[in-house]
């Protein structure tokens, strides 16, 4: 049975988990964690879910039709994304989901691990982020850190103002209906 945990695991675990709780620790940011095996759907993520109490978000990396832009995009997990009416509201060409290869030569990350904090290895700001306002009305944020067998839930007051701005990268707010 899952069980959580506050603050960072008492054991060792990878580089760029360790990562995350090096950062999150050094804003002095609460959060709780729940650590489980490998999820890789937002329906495998229910239990967690159930678990934490919140939903915790969908976490898309999109690119742009010629791949000269990247996008990170936060969403609610019960929506549904519509490309075209994105593209709209950020004035872009046609999006679409980026490749395992792109997402690792940008983020340095593999599918089911992306997440807001995947932008610390995006010391250029190539990747633009993208946050559905929905988002922003929530009590609770909740993300991977850098591997998709943890779950960590923070304040979004946290988020909005110890997070984003240590990770310079302004986000864009966009309406996914």
């Amino acid at each position: 049975m899952y069980k959580i945990q506050s603050g960072r695991p008492i054991d060792k675990r990878e580089e760029k988990e360790e990562l995350v709780y090096n950062f999150l620790d050094s804003l002095s940011v609460s959060y709780e964690r729940v650590d489980h095996e490998a999820l890789f759907t937002i329906e495998a993520c229910q239990k967690v879910d159930e678990i934490l109490g919140f939903e915790i978000c969908k976490n898309l990396f999109l690119v742009n039709s010629n791949k000269s832009q990247f996008y990170l995009l936060l969403m609610m997990p019960n929506k549904n994304l519509s490309t075209k009416d994105l593209k709209v509201q950020i004035n872009s060409t046609r999006l679409s989901f980026g490749t395992a290869d792109l997402l690792l030569q940008t983020l340095n990350l593999t599918p089911g691990c992306v997440n807001v904090c995947s932008l610390l290895f995006d010391k250029d700001n190539k990747v633009q982020l993208l946050i559905d306002e929905d988002i922003l009305a929530q009590e609770y944020f909740g993300f991977h850190p850098m591997l998709n067998t943890s779950t960590l839930k923070v304040n979004v007051s946290d988020f909005i103002n110890k997070i984003l701005p240590a990770l310079n990268h302004e986000p864009i707010i966009v309406k996914i209906p």
